[in-house]
């Protein structure tokens, strides 16, 4: 019985890829993508822009002008749109349309014309201790503690009441320093229309006034 013998195998030699393989092409191109993305996710990250943020407390119906705004350098991506770049000059006729606090940014949403403010500043004398934090741009309950009705102990003592919640301080007058200020103070708060015939209603009363700030209010 003869025998064949099979010819050895021939070993192949790897070939060094060409620089015209699709498969190198494609992936080089993968990975200078990857780096191009990279790039621009960090230089877009780290970029600033300037915005205008408030100088000092806003409240409704305050103008913005340049006295009251200052520029800063702040991070905010794709939300740029949505405050006033500072690179630009201040639109006009602009006013406040919520508390906007020193040094928060101002955004589109909290400006409007003051034809659309249905408010009103009532002058406020306070005759008793006041918190310091009631202050501009507070939020505040104002309450009405009438006098005293005459016949002594034999007659029930009238309950104070609300007359206005929720509403916001736009200026404090005479206003001292410390825990606590003394009598003689003047508050402005802004009133909705609505709201105005109990108010001026309750000053002209006898009685007091005590004003109480809300919490999470301007401190």
């Amino acid at each position: 019985m003869s025998t064949e013998t099979l010819p050895a195998p021939v070993a192949q030699r790897l070939r060094r890829p060409s620089w015209r393989d699709p498969r190198l092409v494609t992936g080089v191109v993968l990975v200078a993508l990857a780096v191009s993305l990279g790039s621009w996710a960090v230089s877009t990250a780290s970029r600033t822009v300037p915005v205008w943020a408030a100088a000092g407390p806003l409240t409704p119906g305050d103008r913005v002008t340049p006295d009251a705004v200052r520029a800063v350098e702040v991070r905010l991506g794709d939300g740029a749109d949505l405050y006033l770049p500072a690179d630009q000059p201040l639109p006009e006729g602009l006013v406040a349309t919520r508390v906007v606090d020193e040094g928060e940014l101002v955004a589109r949403s909290a400006l409007g014309d003051a034809a659309g403010l249905d408010l009103r500043s009532v002058a406020v004398p306070v005759d008793g201790a006041l918190s310091a934090r009631v202050r501009k741009g507070s939020v505040v309950d104002v309450w009405f503690v009438p006098d005293a009705a005459p016949g002594g102990r034999d007659r029930e003592a009238p309950a104070p009441r609300a007359v206005v919640e929720g509403v916001v301080v736009e200026q404090v007058d005479d206003a001292g320093t410390g825990l606590v200020v003394g009598s003689a103070t003047t508050l402005h708060v802004l009133v909705p229309t609505a709201d105005l015939p109990d108010l001026l209603a309750a000053l002209g009363d006898d009685g007091t006034v005590d004003v109480v700030p809300l919490a999470g209010g301007a401190s």
